[in-house]
């Protein structure tokens, strides 16, 4: 009866003795540099709500000339379906600068 009960609090320590030497992972990302195409004032709101899910590689590589609507309907769908946390102005906001960039 005294070897399992040794055993088990042999394996206590030694689990213990890993959980205490554990240290947090941290992950650095690297950080792009802002495209051309926004790093002007017309794209400002771009940049600061939709870096947060997208690179910004990515928002400048979209189809171009679809208009307003296509722009619109886009951050709409953000909002709607992935609950990006915008208001409904800054929404607009950003749909219209999207438009005015990329048409």
């Amino acid at each position: 009866m005294i070897r399992p009960l040794a055993i088990l609090l042999g394996a206590g320590t030694f689990v213990l003795s890993i959980a205490t030497a554990a240290q947090p992972v941290t992950f650095d990302f690297p950080i792009g540099d802002t495209p051309t195409e926004l790093a002007d004032a017309d794209a400002e709101v771009v940049v600061n709500h939709c870096s947060s899910c997208h690179s910004l590689d990515y928002i400048t590589t979209q189809p171009r000339g679809k208009g307003a609507q296509f722009w619109k309907d886009a951050v709409t769908k953000m909002v709607n379906v992935y609950k990006a946390p915008l208001t409904p102005e800054e929404a607009d906001a950003v749909a219209a600068a999207l438009a005015l960039k990329f048409g």
